[in-house]
């Protein structure tokens, strides 16, 4: 049987709500990490939603994360897990993605990534997309703690994002207000 892997981009960074068997960095090409889902669960309300990652279809763009390889024996619960976690309000697909290891391996992972056409899918410019997250809290806590928590993780990880990076000191800034 084949090892059982998982893309983190976002929150399965620092929250996979699993132990994985193996860490490590990864690529996956054609998609790119955009704050493009509205929360209207987790980090925001439908009245103040608030906004958390995805991955979005873009040819050409490279999404750097981690690919966490989960302990024989427990694929059925890691599944179930992520399934209800993720797909609370169908707005993710389910993807088996190729992606490229630091080490040079190549392996399938699960991903979730956004359906464009689900009401949730948006594309804000990134100052509005600040001015959401200062604001927006959910089921799981304050929007800025997502982003703060996701910020941290790729800069533990040496991965750069210009926009999170950005989007982190704009909303310490409005925060700050």
């Amino acid at each position: 049987m084949n090892d059982m892997w998982v893309f983190g981009y976002g929150s399965l960074l620092w929250h996979p709500g699993f132990d994985p068997a193996e860490v490590v960095t990864a690529r996956l090409d054609d998609y790119h990490r955009s704050f493009c889902m509205l929360s209207i669960h987790h980090r925001g309300t439908e009245e103040r939603p608030g906004l958390v990652l995805a991955l979005d279809a873009m040819p050409g763009a490279r999404c750097t994360g981690a690919a966490l390889r989960v302990a024989p024996g427990q694929e059925d619960d890691v599944l179930a897990y992520l399934r209800d976690r993720e797909l609370v309000s169908a707005a993710y697909l389910e993807a088996h993605v190729p992606l490229a290891l630091q080490d040079g391996r190549a392996v399938r992972a699960l991903a979730y990534v956004i359906d464009p056409d689900h009401r949730q899918y948006c594309r804000f410019d990134l100052e509005t997309q600040a001015r959401m997250i200062a604001m927006a809290h959910g089921g799981r806590g304050p929007n800025t703690d997502y982003l703060f928590n996701t910020v941290a993780h790729l800069q533990a990880m040496g991965i750069a994002d210009a926009e999170l990076d950005w989007l982190t000191e704009r909303v310490r800034a409005l925060a700050a207000t």
